[in-house]
């Protein structure tokens, strides 16, 4: 069979499984992400039915799904609501980060790894997934709910945060020299100011530039010049995601709206690539051996994920039921946990299926402790009503004594 043909074969396939599931999620009423992953699992190496031609089509998909994810988070934001959430959620990154990080490091310590992979296993505890997270908001309709700016300042805070930590990570394990790390710290702190910049000074010239009465002029810009600022952001050690965050914050108005519109379909699509993509390069027999040591730090990290959302919420004067929702929506791990494992597997091959685990355990219950966190907190905390005593069945001697 052509190469081309077995490719169209199996995205077909591929795309029409995925609108199956979507549609059996949508009737039971929950996110279609974990039915996603399964779907690659079984699509994948080692699963049922493994596919070959439409791999590397596939992997660009995914590629794009999160672009566009963090995209279209950024377009519901202005430059001036990101930087107020930046340093009003600066203390919330910094709880985030000893919640999080340090269970992996020290997990990775007590498995006998080395400090070089204590690093990198802190950063697969410590990061959530944007690109799930964001596909969650809008499952669940909650872009405006007061808990989701919370969220995002953390989200946001992260992904800066991988501008710092991928360098130092790459340079440890290459063995680097001080200096050269440093530079190339500082070439990535440079491309996010840069474009921060560009953004908070310049968004409106942005916009007007990109703005076009045209719905086909206005998709392939902003298509493109997302694209274009992502791939310079990845080239320049700096994550893709934070340049299509970026690029969604500087552009406002009708110019943002209209975007939003009409690359809603396309997210829709890419994303749900994305969640095949991991699944489809997750061996299910590497799982097992790794199963038992994976669900302990997915346990505890999901924990202290919940802890950071609801402190995090409550600093910000969000009510109780906000605080666990921010909480368990940042359960969720995914792409960066996989980039950060695969940076490491050359110095401790093992990191490779423990995170692969891990992150397939929090990727498939984040959608459900996004969902399921706070009415089960609502019903655990919920006081019992006080037993109201029967007249007819009380005691006539006691009776008797209360009226004197």
């Amino acid at each position: 069979m052509h190469d081309t043909t077995a490719m169209l074969i199996e995205l077909g396939a591929i795309i029409l499984v995925l609108g199956l599931l979507g549609r059996i999620a949508g009737r039971v009423g929950f996110s279609p992400i974990p039915l996603y992953l399964l779907a690659g699992l079984a699509f994948g190496q080692g699963g049922i039915l493994p596919l070959t031609a439409s791999e590397e089509f596939v992997a660009t998909g995914a590629e794009i799904g999160v672009i566009l994810l963090l995209l279209m988070l950024g377009l519901e934001y202005s430059a001036p609501e990101l930087v107020t959430t930046l340093q009003t959620q600066f203390p919330s990154g910094a709880v985030d980060f000893v919640l999080n990080a340090v269970p992996g490091a020290v997990a990775a310590l007590l498995l006998g790894w080395g400090p070089v992979a204590a690093v990198a296993l802190a950063g697969v505890t410590w990061i959530s997934s944007s690109g799930v997270i964001a596909k969650v908001l809008g499952d669940l309709r909650r872009i405006g709910n007061r808990e989701t700016p919370v969220v995002l300042g953390v989200l946001v805070l992260e992904d800066l945060a991988m501008a710092v930590y991928l360098p130092i990570l790459t340079a440890l394990l290459a063995g680097v020299s001080l200096a050269g790390g440093t530079v190339t710290l500082l070439i990535s702190l440079g491309t996010v100011g840069a474009v921060l910049y560009v953004a908070l000074r310049h968004g409106r010239l942005v916009s007007r530039a990109v703005s076009s009465d045209n719905a086909e002029m206005l998709l392939l810009v902003v298509l493109g010049l997302t694209l274009l600022v992502a791939g310079v952001a990845q080239q320049l050690q700096v994550s893709a995601a934070v340049g299509a965050f970026l690029v969604g914050i500087a552009l406002s108005g009708e110019v943002a709206e209209g975007a939003h519109n009409l690359l809603a379909p396309l997210r829709d699509l890419f994303a749900a690539v994305f969640f095949v993509f991991f699944g489809l390069h997750t061996n299910p027999a590497d799982i097992p051996p790794v199963l038992l040591p994976a669900l302990g730090l997915a346990v505890v990290t999901a924990l202290t994920k919940i802890a950071t959302g609801y402190w995090a919420a409550r600093r910000a004067g969000i009510s109780a039921k906000g605080r666990w929702r921010a909480g368990g929506t940042l359960v969720a791990r995914g792409e960066f946990s996989i980039v950060i494992a695969g940076l490491a597997v050359g110095v401790e091959p093992r990191i490779g299926p423990l995170a692969t685990a891990y992150v397939l355990l929090l990727v498939i219950l984040g959608p459900l402790t996004a969902r399921w966190t706070e009415p089960l907190s609502r019903r655990l905390t919920r006081r019992p009503r006080r037993a109201v005593p029967d007249a007819t069945a009380a005691d006539p001697v006691e009776v008797a004594r209360a009226n004197g």
